[in-house]
């Protein structure tokens, strides 16, 4: 029987950065992913909030007809992942994270939406700006990066991931953090495994925040390895 995987975006990603999972990962998992409201083309919808997005996670896979997943989040992907899973742990068999942010207050938050400005990115980084602009069409970059700094100031005031929602977490998770993500931080991510009873933590050296500065080889070794761990009952 083949496993499922499910693939997630980060913030102002799409799915399509996620093809070369698709492409990579053996042809004998079921690999599914869609884009979050706002995204990838996807209208956006009054706002956007972290529990919006868990719900759309849960939402996507109840209209597929999916059995429980192996899912694979990278940065905000992974986070929704984790909300959805602690408020419907039975629709997931296990959920890797890559440079997820855990440590959400309202003075990370403000760090992590300091440039989340249209006129300030169009400005001085024109070339990413008008990438983000073809990518997400026909959302507006404004409206969505607006959407976005709301979303993250949420989760500055409330996160919704916590101590002790995660220590309740049964379902086995492999955090992954870049030695050089200055976003999520190893000490955090670390601080937050630790509360999760069946997790694993690893740095991937010599690695930022961005997921294209990853090795794609070390990626897919390790979101199959556990896939495959989990499977065997050896997580």
């Amino acid at each position: 029987m083949k496993h499922t995987i499910l693939l997630l975006h980060g913030a102002l990603g799409s799915e399509a950065q996620l093809k070369f999972l698709k492409r990579e990962l053996p042809p004998f998992y079921d690999i599914h992913s869609f884009s979050f409201a706002g995204h990838g083309g996807r209208p956006l919808a009054a706002g956007l909030s972290m529990k919006e997005l868990a719900q759309e996670v849960r939402q996507f896979l109840l209209d597929q007809n999916l059995p429980p997943v192996h899912v694979f989040g990278y940065s905000m992907g992974g986070y929704a992942a984790l909300t959805a899973a602690v408020a419907w742990p039975e629709l997931f068999s296990s959920i890797t994270t890559l440079g997820t942010k855990f440590d959400w207050t309202p003075a990370t938050a403000a760090q992590a939406t300091r440039f989340l400005d249209a006129d300030g990115m169009r400005e001085k980084v024109p070339q990413f700006a008008s990438q983000l602009e073809q990518l997400h069409a026909p959302t507006p970059l404004p409206e969505l990066l607006t959407a976005t700094t709301t979303l993250l100031r949420g989760l500055g005031d409330a996160p919704l991931l916590n101590a002790h929602n995660l220590a309740e977490l049964e379902i086995p998770v492999q955090v992954l953090v870049g030695e050089l993500d200055k976003t999520a931080g190893v000490d955090a991510s670390r601080s937050y495994a630790d509360h999760m009873p069946r997790a694993t933590f690893e740095i991937v050296m010599n690695t930022p925040h961005p997921l294209d500065k990853i090795n794609p080889d070390l990626l897919v070794n390790r979101i199959a390895r556990f896939v495959e761990l989990v499977e065997e009952g050896m997580m």
